[in-house]
């Protein structure tokens, strides 16, 4: 028996939906599974993205073996361009999976210098103690895997975003029997996805999409433009196939849409029959029920191609009658606001728009609860940790695993941060690490709490900014304050109120000795215009006192 202990840490997905990073921990080795991200929430005002925080990780590089990425999607591979500027380690995925992080990688300028290692379903790397098997599995997009990993405490499972889907549209079906071989030889530890833990039932399968755009396409009037995640490939591959069927033109539209198409034709992933794919600058030439486009924009993201065509502003797509838009992808959790003011935009312009309430357009990529029961029940887990997913969902599938006879004390309900620590005598939570979010806005990486604090005041009550003209030789105020607002408010006495604001500061400074420390001033200023703007106006702008020297 061994004496090692090993360590499971979530860093991100556990609590939350995306930027999906899990941690295993031996004394002298560690692997990461994953490396995603996620979109901003509502208040996170300015930010682009949310990445893992790998401090944990940073502080014990040396140990890091690998990085394993279980599939394309950005929720598992998006934080690796800001993740590998910090860590160097030799990155294992599959051959589609490399494809769609090489064109991330060549977009920031960190191809040459990353070790991408491409591994096929069914094959076994050494990684110092860790031996991990990549297992296939089925997903919304090909090449997608779990993965069996031995350690010298035991096997753990990681079931890698899945769903059973027995008849799917690339690639083959789930390896359940693997799944069942591993149960058979004793599997300590089970992670497993429960973003659809709450769904009775089956997935439907992915052939129910194609059959509805086979259909939308037979009938639509006009242009039919579909809109979904640039990495969905399959959905790319049934577009191709019902464009074909029906005497449709395909052109594709949004950089990443075009730059991933693009790689899935090279590797051979997409197919498409001579001349129904054809470039964006032949579009204007073609009669509109000859035509289908596919596009980014299925969460509404402000760039996109389609809401550049929602909003009347892209260069070769102008939204007209007659024209049908299908929106195939579910919203992400936050985005709900954007996709709604999308497809309003959209109605406005007179298009038909098509989305999953209202059609079949859409299938999602993850197990429902009968498949759930249907993994656990082979790999026959003496522990189980459910992974990504907000805190619901992970407790409704601890909830499912008991139903199947696991002991509640053996299901560990984590979040990021937790450390559970297995070794020859059990299983325990021993405490936590720092996995807080990472916001990326813009070039900046790690944009901290004190300026979304900032931006949230500036939104909610606006900004007062007090001018200070002083002597430079004695440090005595010359003239009145100027006090100015933007945001704050915008009233009959809001005049009357900025005047006073302005003697509330005078009577400040006069008791102040000028020639004190500038930042004490400052905060002097601070509080005397906070106190008196809250008594008139019950608001908190952000004041901002700015001296100038005479």
């Amino acid at each position: 028996m061994t004496k090692e202990k090993l360590r499971v840490i979530p860093l991100g997905g556990l609590g939350e939906i995306g930027k999906n990073m899990m941690v295993l921990e031996l004394p002298r080795d560690m692997i990461i599974i994953d490396a995603g991200l996620m979109f901003p929430e509502e208040d996170m005002l300015g930010v682009d993205l949310v990445i893992p925080d790998i401090s944990y990780i940073r502080e014990r590089k040396k140990k890091l073996r690998a990085i394993i990425i279980t599939h394309g999607h950005e929720d598992h591979t998006g934080a690796l361009p800001y993740v590998l500027r910090e860590l160097q380690a030799p990155i294992y995925c599959t051959r589609l999976t490399r494809g769609l992080i090489s064109v991330k990688l060549k977009e920031h300028k960190l191809l040459k210098e990353a070790d991408l290692r491409t591994v096929s379903p069914g094959e076994k790397i050494r990684l110092g103690p860790f031996q991990v098997e990549f297992v296939r599995v089925t997903h919304s997009i090909p090449d997608s895997c779990g993965l069996a990993i031995r350690t010298p405490v035991g096997t753990i499972v990681h079931s890698g975003d899945f769903k059973l889907d027995h008849t799917p549209v690339m690639g083959e079906p789930t390896d359940l029997p693997r799944w069942a071989e591993l149960g058979r030889e004793g599997v300590l530890l089970l992670l497993s996805d429960s973003t659809y833990a709450e769904t009775p039932g089956y997935t439907p399968s992915e052939r129910v999409v194609g059959e509805s755009l086979d259909r939308i396409m037979a009938t639509a009037p006009g242009r039919v433009i579909v809109s979904t995640f640039a990495s969905l490939i399959s959905r790319v591959q049934q577009v191709i196939d019902a464009a074909h069927r029906n005497g449709r033109r395909v052109f594709v539209t949004g950089r990443s849409m075009v730059d991933n198409v693009q790689m899935a034709r090279e590797l051979g992933y997409l197919s498409a029959p001579e001349n129904v794919l054809a470039p964006i600058d032949q579009l204007s030439h073609m009669r509109p029920h000859k035509v289908v486009i596919i596009s980014t924009g299925s969460q509404g993201e402000p760039t996109s191609a389609l809401v550049r065509m929602a909003s009347r502003d892209h260069r070769h797509i102008k939204i007209a009658p007659g024209d049908t838009v299908v929106m195939s992808a579910s919203p992400i959790p936050g985005n709900e606001m954007l996709i709604n003011r999308t497809i309003d935009n959209l109605g406005r312009l007179g298009a038909q728009i098509l989305y999953t309430r209202i059609a079949d357009v859409h299938v999602r990529g993850h197990a429902a609860q009968e498949e759930l029961k249907m993994v656990l029940s082979l790999v026959n887990p003496r522990y189980f940790v459910p992974i990504h997913g907000e805190y619901r969902h992970l407790m409704t599938h601890a909830r499912l695993a008991q139903a199947m006879g696991l002991a509640q004390e053996n299901a560990f309900i984590l979040e990021d941060g937790d450390i559970l620590e297995l070794d020859e005598k059990g299983g325990k939570v021993v405490g936590r690490v720092a996995a807080d979010h990472v916001y990326v806005d813009g070039l900046a990486v790690g944009v901290n709490q004190v300026v979304l604090r900032d931006r949230r005041r500036l939104g909610s009550d606006g900004i007062v900014v007090v001018i200070l003209t002083v002597d430079k030789h004695s440090g005595h105020l010359i003239g009145e304050p100027d006090v100015v607002a933007k945001g704050f408010m915008d009233t009959e006495d809001a005049e009357e109120i900025l005047d006073k604001a302005r003697k509330q500061v005078t009577r400040a400074l006069k008791r102040a000795n000028h020639h004190s420390d500038w930042a004490e001033v400052n905060a002097r200023v601070r509080d005397a215009l906070s106190q008196y703007l809250y008594q008139e106006t019950r608001r908190r702008p952000m004041i901002l006192p700015l001296t100038v020297e005479v």
